[in-house]
C-alpha cells in the first residue's frame, strides 16, 4: 500500500508572507460546503491525476488516500471537552465524512494503527509526504509527522510537484469559487470609488471594501493586506502594511491605486483600479492611465493557450532591450490565482528564472495552457529610488526625458489589474469593473454599473467632444472595455504592460 498525506494547513510551502490559518466560513451568505477531491488518484507505480487540499481542524489535521484503492482516509484531532465551552460544539466523525467527501475518518492519534490495518503488503508501507519549495513563495513546505512514522518508507520528492502542478488547472467548481469572488470584490471596488471623496482617510477606502465584501458577499477575510494608496503612496507596489498602515489623508489631485480582492473558502481574488479622487481625470492622470489600459487590453486580446506569458512582456525595441520599464513596472505582469493570491506551479521543477531586470520579478514565464487562472496587472509607476537610479544611468538615462520626468516625480503611480481564466479560444476576464477613464468618471459620478444606454451616450458625448479624450469602442462585458489611444507619441506602452514616459513636451 502506498499512503498519499496531505497536510491541512499548507500544500506548497507559505503563502508570500500572508497568514493563511485554517478559518471557520459556517454561517456564510451563499456558502456552499467545501467539497473535497480525492487527494491522488493513480496506479501503484506512481502516476497521480487529481488533488485534494483540506485546511481544517485549526491546522492539526491529516488526510491520506491509498494510492492502489484510490480510499481517502481524514484525521480529525480529538478535542477535549474545554472546545465545547470556548468554541462551540464538537462537531462528530461523521460530519466531516459527509462535508470533505472521504471514504473514512478517524483521529490524529489513530493515524499509524489506521494505516497500518490498511496495508496488507510485504515490508514497510510507503508514505509520500508533502516537502519541496514554493517558488513563488521561496518557502519550504514541512513533511508530516505523527507518533509512529518511523515503521513506514517515505516519499519526500514526488507528491509536491504534483500537487502544484494540479493546483495551476482550476475545476469547474474551483473557477466557481473565484469567480464569486471576484464579483464581490468588483462591487465592493465600485462602492468605494463612489465613496471616494477629499478629506478621507486611506483606511477609511479600505473599511469600505472590507465592510461590502463582508456584509453582501459572506467574504471573512482578504486574499492579501488591502493597498490603498493615494498620491505618492501609489508608488509603493506594496503598501499598506504594518509600516505604512494605509493612513494618509486624501488631497485633491491624488491618484488613488486600490488593490484589493475578497477569498472566499480559501479561493483568492486579486484586484487593482486606479482613480482620481476628485473624480475627474487630469491630463496627466489621463495620459499615464490610458498607458496603462493599452497595456492591459492589449494582454488580455493576446491571451490563449500557446501563448508564452513571458513573451508577453518582451518587446524588441531599443527601449525594452535596456529594460527599462523595469524603473516604471518592477514587477511582473501577473501572477497564478487559486487558494492563494500568489498560487504556485509559476516555476515547476527544472525550470530556471530569467535574471534580466524587469524579466526576473516575473512569476511565471510557462506557455498558457486551458483551465489556468492568472492576474494581468500591468502599472506605471513614478518611483523616486528608481527614477533616480535610471537618471544617473549612462544606458537608460539616454531614453528618459529628466525635465519631464521631473514633473511627475510626485505623481505616484497607476495599476490596472483584473483575473482571467484562459479558455479554449481566448481568456474569460473574471474581473467586472470600470476601466475606460469616462467609464470611471460615470460611476464615481453617481451612475451604476453597468452603465445604461442614457449614461453611455451622455458621456460618449462628453468625451468625443474633448481633444485629449480617447474615443471608446464600449464593451462593458466582464467590465473589459477597448479604446483607441490618442496621446500614443507621448507615451510608450509595451504588450508587456512595461511603460515608460518618454517624452513629454
Amino acid at each position: 500500500m502506498e499512503m498519499l498525506e496531505s497536510e491541512s494547513s499548507s500544500s506548497s510551502g507559505g503563502s508570500n508572507g500572508v497568514s493563511r490559518s485554517a478559518r471557520d466560513r459556517d454561517g456564510a451568505p451563499r456558502a456552499q460546503p467545501r467539497q473535497a477531491r480525492p487527494l491522488l488518484s493513480a496506479a501503484t507505480q506512481g502516476l497521480f491525476a487529481s488533488a485534494l487540499r483540506i485546511r481544517a481542524f485549526a491546522g492539526r489535521g491529516r488526510a491520506y488516500e491509498d494510492v492502489s484503492t484510490g480510499k481517502s482516509i481524514l484525521f480529525a484531532p480529538k478535542l477535549s471537552e474545554d472546545y465545547a465551552v470556548w468554541s462551540g460544539k464538537i462537531k462528530p466523525l461523521s460530519s466531516f465524512k459527509e462535508r470533505y467527501m472521504v471514504s473514512a475518518v478517524h483521529y490524529t492519534d489513530e493515524i499509524a494503527e489506521i494505516l497500518k490495518t490498511h496495508y496488507r503488503g510485504l515490508g514497510k508501507p510507503l508514505l509520500y509526504l508533502l516537502s519541496g519549495l514554493n517558488s513563488d513563495s521561496n518557502k519550504y513546505s514541512t513533511p508530516a509527522s505523527f507518533e509512529g512514522i518511523e515503521a513506514f518508507e517515505k516519499d519526500l520528492t514526488s507528491l509536491h510537484p504534483i500537487l502544484t502542478e494540479s493546483r495551476v488547472f482550476k475545476s469547474e467548481l474551483e473557477l466557481g469559487l473565484i469567480k464569486y469572488a471576484n464579483d464581490i470584490s468588483s462591487a465592493a471596488h465600485i462602492e468605494v470609488m463612489q465613496k471616494t471623496k477629499v478629506g478621507l482617510k486611506e483606511y477609511q477606502l479600505e473599511m469600505i471594501f472590507l465592510h461590502h465584501i463582508y456584509m453582501h458577499g459572506g467574504c471573512r477575510h482578504c486574499s492579501y493586506t488591502c493597498i490603498c494608496a493615494t498620491g505618492e503612496n501609489s508608488a509603493i507596489i506594496h503598501y499598506g502594511h504594518a509600516a505604512a498602515p494605509n493612513d494618509r489623508t486624501l488631497e485633491d489631485g491624488d491618484m488613488a491605486l486600490m488593490d484589493m480582492g475578497a477569498e472566499y473558502h480559501f479561493y483568492a481574488s486579486d484586484v487593482a483600479c486606479s482613480f482620481p479622487v476628485n473624480g475627474k481625470f487630469s491630463d496627466d492622470q489621463n495620459l499615464v492611465y490610458n498607458a496603462v489600459l493599452k497595456a492591459h487590453n492589449a494582454v488580455l486580446s493576446e491571451i490563449k493557450p500557446g501563448v508564452s506569458w513571458i513573451d508577453m512582456h518582451k518587446e524588441v525595441d531599443a527601449m525594452m532591450v535596456a529594460r527599462l520599464g523595469a524603473v516604471f513596472m518592477p514587477h511582473g505582469l501577473g501572477h497564478f490565482l487559486g487558494n492563494d493570491a500568489h498560487d504556485p506551479g509559476g516555476y515547476p521543477q527544472g525550470t530556471e528564472r530569467p535574471t534580466e531586470p524587469g524579466l526576473k520579478a516575473l512569476r511565471t514565464t510557462r506557455e498558457l495552457k486551458e483551465g489556468m487562472v492568472l492576474t494581468v496587472s500591468p502599472g506605471c509607476y513614478f518611483n523616486e529610488t528608481l527614477l533616480k537610479k535610471a537618471m544617473e544611468d549612462p544606458t537608460l538615462s539616454a531614453f528618459i526625458n529628466n525635465a519631464a520626468i521631473s514633473r511627475f516625480m510626485r505623481f505616484g503611480g497607476v495599476r490596472i489589474e483584473s483575473d482571467v481564466h484562459v479558455a479554449s479560444n481566448g481568456c474569460e476576464n473574471l474581473t467586472d469593473l470600470p476601466r475606460e477613464t469616462w467609464e470611471i468618471e460615470a460611476v464615481m459620478a453617481g451612475a451604476s454599473w453597468p452603465l445604461d444606454n442614457e449614461t453611455i451616450l451622455k458621456y460618449k458625448k462628453e468625451n468625443s467632444s474633448s481633444t485629449t479624450a480617447q474615443t471608446p469602442e464600449t464593451s462593458q462585458q466582464n467590465g473589459s472595455s477597448t479604446s483607441k489611444e490618442v496621446p500614443a507619441q507621448e507615451v510608450t506602452a509595451s504588450t508587456s504592460g512595461a511603460t515608460a514616459l518618454t517624452s513629454i513636451d
